[in-house]
């Protein structure tokens, strides 16, 4: 039974493994690495979309979580590729960076909070690279984030990017304060009532300085999910560095439909 157990658990895994890839492949979902460079640092980004079309449709930005330009970051790209959007994952470290642990991931995130405009420099190149694609309809683009993507696609917003719509799952709202006729975007928080990286405070003081704006939101919070609630790594990762994370499949769930809801609506 020691040997029977694993045997079935690895035949499920590569199972599921085999169903994924062959889903992928019938919707004729395209990947490649899109390499440019800014000055001197290359940047490595990923961009998925079904190729069963040549037509135009909207574009997706995806801002990974602070570990960097993980298989996360792309399963998700994919994810939205096969609802029909052109999407590239941004690579905001540059060079494809992925962190190895806790240490790491604020090493290489830092920066980016320290000075969004170094973080919006980076996204604009990529949006410029995006945009030259055949297949991109440049009058409807979104952008959504992870964790620490979420916070950089909030503020990306807040300084007056030209997106229609902008989403953020589980990322920490203590951003760049909005400033009225900057914010253009439609947005949508998806935030775990027991993020313990996000204050109560917080969420009381990014709601208000919407409201000052006038910006258009929708704050949706979720019972019992923690920070990092969409990733099924999470829990695992919360064990292995000793932070408060863990994966919450109904959250995961019911934002994604948010998601796929809001951004259906944005580019009608």
């Amino acid at each position: 039974m020691k040997i029977f157990k694993p045997t079935v658990f690895y035949i499920i895994m590569l199972l599921l493994i085999a169903i994924t890839a062959n889903a992928q492949k019938k919707l004729n979902i395209k990947t490649e690495s899109l390499s440019y460079t800014i000055g001197d640092e290359k940047f490595l980004s990923y961009v998925a979309y079904n190729d069963q079309s040549a037509e135009k449709r909207p574009v997706v930005l995806v801002v990974h979580e602070w570990w960097g330009m993980n298989d996360y970051v792309k399963r998700r790209t994919c994810q939205l590729a096969a609802l029909g959007y052109l999407v590239i994952a941004v690579d905001l470290y540059g060079e494809g960076k992925i962190a190895n642990n806790v240490e790491e991931a604020v090493g290489f995130s830092t920066p980016y909070y320290k000075d969004p405009t170094l973080a919006k420099s980076h996204f604009d190149a990529a949006l410029d690279q995006i945009k030259l694609n055949k297949l991109a309809d440049t009058n409807n683009i979104a952008a959504i984030g992870y964790c620490f993507g979420g916070s950089m696609v909030l503020n990306f917003a807040k300084m007056g990017e030209n997106l229609k719509g902008v989403v953020s799952f589980h990322g920490g709202l203590a951003g760049v304060p909005p400033v009225n006729d900057l914010l253009k975007s439609e947005l949508l928080i998806c935030h775990g009532a027991d993020d313990k990286f996000v204050s109560s405070e917080e969420v009381t003081n990014f709601k208000k300085e919407l409201e000052t704006v006038n910006a258009i939101y929708t704050f949706k919070e979720y019972p019992n999910a923690t920070h990092a609630f969409t990733n099924p790594d999470a829990t695992e990762m919360g064990k292995k560095f000793s932070i408060p994370i863990a994966y919450n499949e109904p959250a995961d769930m019911a934002s994604w439909k948010e998601m796929k809801t809001f951004l259906k609506r944005i580019f009608k």
